[in-house]
């Protein structure tokens, strides 16, 4: 990826970035209110926004001048808009991922994507000790089917090469079942209320696009914010979605494509099946599939 873009990836676990977060917030001298129900938006339409909420039994309001809903695809903050104000744009995919972690240092210095007749599999790592891997299987599976055997059996015959590599086993810490879909709301913006993140759109994990797009969300929002600070400038905050949106389409686009190349859809289909190892073996021959796919998996650029 290096030598196609000048640019690399680095993991970084979406749960020690919430640690990060939380803790640059907190030694800033910054406020974080954990622990809040009840949670209610109110006047978002008109110039001072407002929070309710319940908190130590106690009602709470926040009088805001903007909201940034960044609470996720379960949050308050997208169903806090009309309906008939959004469109949104939906698709379920016909199998999930069955993930687990696992004790066992990782047995590959890179992320290995794994394309089999039986379905997809991948494995990634966490930290020199603990292993992540998934899955393809279908959505309405059950995690207690896949006893750990099973699934260390599973992830050897997807994965092992010609020269015997295969994933360290280990025990298995956590299993869990996640679906695929993907999703996106237009606008994003609503008076003064702005979406970002999963509470936005979802992606396929496929492209690892999930974090990304909601950072880059994100950024775009802060831009925004400070220039009207600063300058009295609202030209930014007007076409945050439309900012926004041109990154998301273009992003879910790609994780489509990684879905659709990587996935048995139909396993009992051959055209298919021929299809997508074509495919690949176009991606992994041509150096300018290549840096079609390295430019959109080191990210797009902001601006």
């Amino acid at each position: 990826m290096a030598e196609l873009t000048g640019k690399h990836i680095t993991i970084y676990a979406q749960h020690e970035l919430i640690k990060d977060l939380i803790q640059a917030r907190l030694d800033a001298g910054g406020r974080i209110l954990f622990e809040a129900g009840e949670v209610s938006l109110h006047e978002y339409d008109t110039a001072s926004p407002k929070i309710r909420f319940q908190r130590d039994g106690e009602p709470c309001e926040l009088a805001c001048q903007f909201i940034g809903g960044c609470d996720g695809s379960h949050g308050v903050c997208r169903p806090s808009i009309p309906a008939e104000a959004l469109t949104i744009f939906d698709r379920t995919y016909p199998f999930a991922w069955l993930g687990i972690l696992a004790e066992a240092p990782p047995s590959s210095d890179e992320i290995v994507y794994t394309y089999h007749e039986r379905g997809f599999a991948l494995f990634s790592m966490r930290s020199p000790q603990i292993t992540r891997l998934y899955l393809q299987c279908a959505p309405d599976e059950d995690v207690n089917n896949w006893p750990d055997d099973r699934i260390w059996s599973e992830l050897a015959t997807r994965m092992r090469t010609d020269d015997g590599w295969e994933p360290n086993q280990g025990p298995i810490l956590k299993k869990e079942i996640t679906g695929m879909r993907s999703l996106v709301v237009e606008p994003m913006q609503c008076g003064r209320l702005f979406l970002a993140g999963d509470a936005a759109h979802i992606v396929p994990p496929t492209g690892a696009k999930g974090l990304n797009l909601a950072v880059a969300d994100v950024v775009v929002l802060a831009r925004a914010i400070a220039a009207y600070y600063r300058a009295g400038q609202t030209n930014l905050l007007d076409t945050y979605s439309e900012t926004c949106l041109r990154r998301i389409w273009k992003v879910q686009r790609f994780s489509w494509w990684m879905t659709s190349m990587l996935h048995r859809f139909d396993l009992n289909s051959d055209f298919d099946h021929r299809r997508q190892v074509a495919e690949l073996d176009y991606v992994t021959s041509s150096r300018a599939a290549m840096t079609t796919l390295a430019e959109n998996y080191v990210g797009l650029p902001m601006d």
